[in-house]
């Protein structure tokens, strides 16, 4: 299984840093991984993301879990479980205050192998947006 992950610790509310990471409309404010951003995150919407590290690539997800401010998981795939994406974000509060954010994305099912090859390496641009988050999050204290 592939996979690309980032945790960090942001000094700023659960509440502050889950309501930064759902307004779509405000993304292109503060993530500099994104092109565009379309769609709402919210349960059960479809999000579709043009990354930088892969220009003019869309990539529509399903918001197939959300927990406010907690966890939330966007997902696609193919039929059959033959392959899928996941991207889980996670919230998690310190007793100081602050939050720990963690950011993973998996890659499963028996076509995994094949298409996983052709997946850019995704670990600078998830470690970029962590570091925006925080950035932006610290700043509405």
């Amino acid at each position: 299984m592939k996979s690309f992950s980032v945790t960090t610790n942001i000094k700023a509310s659960p509440e502050t840093v889950w309501k930064i990471l759902t307004d779509a409309s405000r993304w292109l404010e503060w993530n500099t991984t994104v092109d565009k951003i379309e769609g709402k995150i919210v349960p059960g919407e479809k999000v579709t993301v043009w990354v930088k590290i892969n220009p003019g690539r869309a990539f529509p997800l399903k918001v197939t879990e959300f927990t406010p401010p907690q966890r939330m998981v966007w997902a696609d795939g193919m039929p059959f479980g033959l392959f899928r994406g996941a991207r889980t974000y996670t919230l998690t509060k310190q007793a100081d205050g602050s939050v720990d954010f963690a950011m993973r994305e998996d890659y499963t099912g028996l076509m995994a192998p094949m298409i996983t090859g052709s997946i850019p390496d995704l670990q600078p641009a998830f470690d970029e947006f962590a570091a925006a988050l925080k950035k932006r999050a610290e700043s509405e204290k």
